[in-house]
């Protein structure tokens, strides 16, 4: 093997496998590890690749072989809405989640989303990793999962994938016929969900950090669509419509104007929320990361993943000193 020949040849595929990984799993930790793995095998065996397939489906076929074994070790990772119907009550502790349920969790767009790609391909990736589908993906088996992200997402024809699966044509047909009646065809098409880049999009988000900043459950109701959702992991408590979700946000969630402050961002192709809590000491301390489904105008999902562990993933800090925000408000760290 020549010098820097390997680097060369699979380099270009580390962001996509990571992406696919991601999907497989339902775990950016988990894709980290398994794309790890998956370079690792594919050196010790690039002196014995004959070139039958190209180097990306090689690639491909040993980053599928990982995931499939690694599902074997580990539970399927949901949402809350993943595990049970909407709760009908907004006043009420939040229910206690099954044990160590591994949840499904968010990965920032800068993983999954090469920006400098031709912009057709930035909205396609954007759209392979929304949260909808990913946790759709969550309830498929493994050969499922892995034949309807391949032919649906990646776009691979269905012998391209039997090749990549081991399997024939018409068994891959076969899977992606249980897959897609185990899922619906909602999972794969967001068509109402605005661009992160939209304007009208990053209106909404900021008039939702606002809300917040300034506790002002109105502007929050103001915000959500009619049938807006809203989850958070750690509890199996979940809302559907805003009849629900209003009631709770000001209720259990929206405290007092200074509670709480927020950093813009971006996950799962959608807007996000780093949402920080403060402190008795004024301090504000990562609290949750939030990611958003928006239309141009209204907030449709709000799905909160409460894991402070997150914040170092997306690049934030675990904790911000008080200061003054971009809002004005004393006692809240500008973002």
């Amino acid at each position: 093997m020549k010098p820097g020949e390997f680097e060369a040849a699979t380099e270009p595929y580390r962001r996509e496998l990571f992406a696919y990984c991601y999907r497989m799993t339902g775990s950016a930790g988990d894709a980290e590890d398994l794309v790890q793995e998956v370079y690792l095998r594919a050196w010790q065996a690039f002196g014995r690749f004959e070139h039958r397939s190209s180097v990306r489906t090689w690639m491909y076929r040993i980053a599928t072989n990982a995931c499939f074994s690694a599902l074997q070790r580990s539970r399927r990772r949901p949402l809350p809405s993943g595990l049970g119907p909407p709760s009908d009550d907004p006043y009420g502790p939040p229910a206690p989640p099954p044990p160590a349920v591994p949840w499904l969790d968010p990965v920032p767009d800068r993983l999954v989303v090469d920006e400098r790609a031709d912009p057709a391909e930035v909205v396609a990736a954007r759209h392979s990793v929304r949260l909808a589908l990913v946790a759709a993906l969550q309830l498929l088996p493994a050969r499922q999962r892995a034949a309807l992200i391949l032919c649906e997402v990646l776009a691979l024809p269905a012998a391209e994938a039997a090749g990549l699966l081991g399997i024939s044509v018409a068994a891959v047909k076969s899977l992606l016929q249980r897959a897609r009646a185990r899922i619906g065809q909602a999972a794969l098409s967001d068509a109402d969900i605005a661009e992160p880049t939209d304007e009208g999009a990053r209106r909404v988000l900021d008039q939702y950090i606002a809300a917040f900043e300034q506790s002002d459950p109105a502007a929050i109701k103001r915000l959500l669509a009619d049938d807006a959702v809203l989850e958070m992991t750690g509890t199996t408590t979940w809302f559907s419509g805003k009849a629900t979700c209003a009631p709770y946000i000001a209720a259990q969630a929206i405290g007092q104007p200074g509670d709480w402050t927020a950093v813009p961002s971006r996950a799962n192709g959608q807007l996000a929320a780093a949402a920080y809590h403060r402190a008795p000491d004024g301090t504000r301390h990562a609290f949750a990361i939030v990611v958003l489904a928006t239309t141009r105008t209204h907030v449709t999902r709000i799905t909160l993943f409460g894991d402070p562990g997150l914040f170092e993933r997306f690049g934030l800090p675990l904790a911000q000193p008080a200061s003054v925000s971009r809002h004005g408000q004393p006692g809240l760290p500008a973002p």
